[in-house]
């Protein structure tokens, strides 16, 4: 017993579990670290795309022309700048819409919704990117521990069955393994679904945001529009 009673650790349970339960623990650990390296990447993607819309909001409510805004957005490199993205999305195409002879502001607002929606569209992608991996992880990974949990019980009493005698120090050793690979399961799920649900959120406050800047560029565009075309009939 005392032989068993020195094995009772978590390295040496591991190390002593059959190949098939340390095949779901090492499943298990390698999904935990995608989950938290995906976990850090997503973080730090959102933080940046709250920080750009909360700086390019300003910019665009303050006094100025916004083809000068385009201009300097239409340069800018970020990919986490979804804010500008949009932007120029529906600036590029009321620029292009104008230029059309007979144009009214009817078809030039429905233009600039079409190419709203896309944008704003694409920038959903972008932040739902790797949530369905964590919504893997954390639907299925306790039950893939389970299994492991199962296999290695069933393990300790076939054991169980082909000894003379039966004692708690016989059995204890092959149960403990087993429910190791349960608590693997569990370290990888828990993290997985409170991200999901934090990312998910977060995400949708980003996209209500998005149609939110979509509306008001919406409304100044057609201001501006309309400005241009009084501007027009009183040269003429």
């Amino acid at each position: 017993m005392q032989a068993t009673m020195e094995h009772m650790t978590i390295w040496g349970l591991i190390n002593d579990a059959s190949l098939l339960v340390k095949g779901v623990m090492l499943i298990l650990l390698a999904a935990s670290v995608l989950s938290w390296f995906l976990i850090v990447r997503r973080s730090a993607i959102l933080r940046r795309s709250e920080r750009d819309i909360e700086s390019f909001t300003q910019r665009l409510r303050a006094p100025g022309d916004l083809g000068a805004l385009y201009r300097e957005s239409r340069d800018a490199s970020n990919p986490d700048a979804g804010a500008e993205q949009v932007f120029v999305a529906a600036y590029s195409e009321y620029a292009q819409l104008r230029q059309q002879p007979g144009i009214d502001a009817d078809g030039l607002m429905q233009g600039i919704e079409r190419s709203l929606y896309v944008a704003i569209t694409e920038q959903e992608i972008r932040l739902e990117k790797g949530l369905q991996f964590l919504a893997t992880v954390g639907s299925v990974s306790p039950y893939i521990g389970l299994f492991g949990t199962v296999w290695g019980i069933m393990n300790s009493f076939i054991g169980l069955s082909q000894v003379q005698q039966a004692t708690l120090s016989t059995v204890a050793p092959g149960i403990a393994e087993a429910l190791i690979a349960t608590a693997i399961g569990l370290f990888a799920a828990i993290p997985a679904v409170i991200a999901y649900n934090r990312f998910s959120s977060r995400g949708q406050t980003l996209l209500t945001r998005y149609y939110s800047l979509g509306n008001e560029l919406q409304m100044r565009l057609y201001r501006g529009f309309h400005a241009g075309s009084r501007n027009m009939a009183a040269a003429a």
